[in-house]
């Protein structure tokens, strides 16, 4: 919910902080449910199916197998960008999210880099430019932070974006030019 319009879980607000008098919001961007009751988990699942959110490989699954190992710093770095719990705080702060409904929001940014940074995902650059290399992707953010700053979970969201981005840009540059005539 949005307490004196600022998007914040309502579980980890102490009303003892509160003043007497407060205005209370359902968060942006999300579809009404009733009251205070928001739709998140439509927009998220929408998101997770735009953006590939699992594993791509060719490599056939074999249950009985041993687990992939990975690097511990990869680990890590995955670990990090897993921790999101879908609240949706980034996303109702955000003002491009509030303007376009088809931005993907710094979840979904999130997300691609989390993808990026796995071992085990096989997609280039330039597969993920079809996904978030435009203005409803990665260059459509307006920098105005407020997703970093109100993650309850303190995601880096910026440090991502611009990870994002920085691939983005490369896979531009590695792409054919194409002749309009």
């Amino acid at each position: 919910m949005a307490i004196k319009g600022r998007p914040q879980l309502a579980c980890k607000t102490l009303v003892s902080r509160l003043p007497l008098k407060v205005t209370l919001t359902p968060l942006p961007v999300f579809k009404l449910v009733g009251d205070l009751s928001v739709d998140t988990g439509t927009w998220f699942r929408a998101m997770a199916e735009r953006t590939g959110s699992w594993v791509h490989t060719d490599r056939q699954f074999d249950p009985g197998a041993a687990e992939e190992r990975m690097s511990n710093e990869d680990a890590l770095a995955v670990f990090e960008l897993e921790r999101c719990i879908e609240c949706g705080c980034c996303i109702a702060a955000c003002g491009t999210a509030n303007m376009r409904p088809d931005f993907i929001g710094a979840a979904g940014l999130n997300r691609i880099a989390r993808f990026m940074i796995d071992p085990r995902d096989e997609r280039a650059d330039a597969d993920y430019f079809d996904v978030v290399g435009t203005d409803e992707g990665a260059f459509g953010c307006m920098g105005l932070m407020a997703c970093d700053d109100l993650c309850p979970k303190k995601i880096p969201l910026q440090a991502q974006l611009a990870r994002v981005r920085r691939a983005m840009a490369r896979a531009a540059f590695s792409r054919p030019l194409v002749k309009i005539v």
